[in-house]
């Protein structure tokens, strides 16, 4: 056995049922303790675009909400959908849809804690996320090192060279003829870690002021895309959603990819790929969360839980019906290729279905190397000091340019382990911090105190 096969068999074992178990069970238990949240999801979003003025913190609450959301929404909004689908069944979907309404909570308890549990260091700037909250708030110093260090390491993966890829490889495709594609993949290499390494070298106000310009356009333009797919499948929408009910409790055995009930696989990839598509519980939003200026932690919270709403409620859920409706129109898409199956759905639709795909792939993945820049800096920092940084951004900009020359299914495979290794020790800081949180909310959410500070 090779070692691609080796870290293959690990990731599959990470993110198998024990970890789903983990992160949903976890979404479930905070929704229950904290009185579900998600009944304030537009208060949420209202707060989301307001400023806490005269408060300390670094950025505004929109632009720390806009940079977790550069980082969160990627190509598994895309991708992820499409290959739940393939393995799965139309029945993921929902799954998919049920684990981001429950995530909210977990965001939401991420957001409070980077808050409550944020230092400012000797420049004035603030830091925080869950390396803080283990070692401030439950004294285990060793466990936030882990944390960090993982990571440190699984930014370079999901957040860097895999997302470089991706923008060269649709590029090469699109100029297939013009230039063979190992000249464009290292044009476009070229001018990733060029624009990507101007923008890191201004901090987190830069990156900021870039994800807060590029997300709410990305996202608007993929939203209406979408809608306009739909538009287009109107007559498919209702038979869709009944198709996705009902294959998400069905007890027949599978027709895709996978071995086992409909009910499941659905349940197994439309879990997994939600839980890795939104990552609540993953413990990266939190870090960019703490930059906030914010009146209390709550506030925060709530604009933080506003993230998974977007990312999975809604993007992932369009994505989920573009596919199976696109499905049912035209039947002879093959859906257990997971790998081409997104590309056929868009490509159906005449003249916008191509171009709508492209414009998501393409900006979702720059914004995702601009947001986890952000969480591995923080990350290098705790463990090394703030003279550490430098190095990391150097190392980035690189792998920048070598992620999209690159093949990269044995860093896919890595990456995922690093990204459960990642969720491990924060989970145990939201469980273990559960009665902080939940204290927290009842104080300032429950007990209408939100403009407390």
């Amino acid at each position: 056995m090779n070692v691609q096969s080796v870290i293959s068999a690990i990731s599959d074992f990470v993110w198998g049922w024990p970890m789903i178990i983990l992160l949903l069970g976890t979404h479930i238990y905070l929704t229950l303790r904290l009185k579900f949240p998600q009944r304030k999801i537009f208060t949420a979003i209202k707060l989301s675009v307001r400023r806490d003025k005269g408060t300390s913190g670094d950025v505004s609450q929109f632009a720390a909400l806009a940079t977790s959301l550069a980082a969160t929404i990627g190509t598994g909004n895309i991708v992820g959908v499409a290959t739940a689908i393939s393995l799965g069944g139309p029945g993921a979907v929902l799954w998919c849809w049920l684990t981001g309404v429950f995530g909210i909570a977990t965001k939401y308890g991420e957001g409070l804690l980077a808050i409550k549990y944020r230092v400012q260091n000797d420049r004035g700037r603030m830091q925080g996320g869950p390396m803080y909250a283990l070692e401030r708030g439950l004294g285990m110093k060793w466990l936030a090192v882990l944390f960090a260090l993982f990571t440190a390491l699984a930014a370079f993966g999901i957040g860097n060279t895999v997302q470089a890829n991706a923008i060269s490889e649709n590029i090469s495709l699109l100029m297939a003829g013009v230039w063979a594609p190992s000249t464009t993949k290292t044009v476009v290499g070229l001018v990733i870690a060029t624009v990507i390494g101007v923008v890191i070298i201004g901090g987190v106000r830069s990156i900021a002021r870039i994800c807060s310009a590029l997300v709410p356009v990305m996202a608007l333009c993929y939203v209406l895309g979408c809608l306009y797919i739909l538009c287009v499948n109107v007559h498919f929408v209702l038979p869709a959603l009944k198709l996705i009910v009902s294959e998400a409790f069905s007890l027949k055995a599978t027709a895709g990819g996978a071995v086992g009930t409909a009910l499941m696989c659905g349940a197994r990839y439309g879990i997994a790929r939600g839980l890795f598509s939104n990552e609540s519980g993953m413990g990266s939003a939190p870090i960019v969360a703490a930059a906030a200026r914010t009146k209390n932690p709550v506030r925060q919270a709530l604009v933080s839980s506003s993230g998974t709403f977007w990312d999975t409620v809604v993007i992932c859920a369009l994505t989920g019906l573009v596919i199976t409706t696109s499905i049912i129109a035209y039947p002879h898409i093959d859906y257990h290729d997971g790998g081409m199956l997104t590309k056929e759905a868009f490509g159906m639709i005449p003249l916008v279905g191509t171009p709508i795909l492209t414009f998501g792939i393409l900006t979702f993945a720059f914004s995702t190397i601009l947001g986890w820049s952000y969480y591995g800096e923080r990350a290098v920092e705790y463990l090394g000091g703030r003279r550490s940084i430098i190095f990391y951004r150097v190392a980035w900009i690189v792998l920048c340019f070598v992620g999209s020359v690159m093949s990269l299914d044995l860093v896919w495979n890595i990456a995922d382990v690093m990204n459960a290794l990642m969720a491990v020790p924060n989970l145990v800081s939201l469980l273990l911090l559960s009665g902080v949180i939940a204290k927290d909310t009842q104080h300032y959410l429950w007990d209408k105190r939100l403009d407390e500070e």
